[in-house]
């Protein structure tokens, strides 16, 4: 039986609904309901290659790397700055690039989403073998890969 285009959207989009209500959940029994998680995961891998500890990618770059606007990353990093997650500071070299320093309470809080990360990823997964769910994600990879990769121009023939 040929799989509906309609029920293979409808799916993607409930699951990426429960995850996110799930993760959210998890986070406010933590008392990190108010966190920008995926901005503090993202500060976090970004501060892992760099030359001193904790210091992170520019904002424009952050906005690249969650493929958000400026503007979203500059209100998400006030509100992450104002609760004591993060600090601003000028670039070295560049004081219109600022520096996103995670702050000791910013790194607690990303050790607390790892763990809520981890837990909401074991239930999403209970009942799949390790080689499903290394298939569940090759799927994913390629379908990203797909998505990142089409011209949407190419498709207004199609629709």
């Amino acid at each position: 039986m040929p799989v509906s285009p309609h029920e293979m959207e409808l799916l993607a989009r409930q699951v990426n609904q429960a995850h996110r209500a799930a993760v959210q959940a998890e986070l406010n029994a933590v008392g990190l309901g108010e966190v920008g998680h995926p901005m503090l995961m993202s500060i976090l891998q970004s501060s892992e290659g760099g030359d001193q500890e904790g210091i992170c990618h520019a904002q424009r770059e952050l906005a690249q790397l969650l493929h958000i606007s400026p503007a979203a990353v500059a209100n998400s990093l006030k509100s992450l700055e104002k609760g004591g997650y993060i600090r601003r500071k000028p670039g070295i070299g560049d004081a219109r690039r600022n520096q996103v320093i995670l702050t000791e309470k910013g790194a607690a809080a990303v050790t607390d989403c790892h763990r809520v990360f981890s837990r909401v990823s074991a239930r999403m997964l209970a009942g799949f073998t390790p080689e499903e769910q290394e298939q569940m994600l090759s799927f994913q990879r390629r379908m990203l890969q797909n998505l990142l990769q089409q011209d949407p121009q190419s498709q207004k023939q199609e629709v």
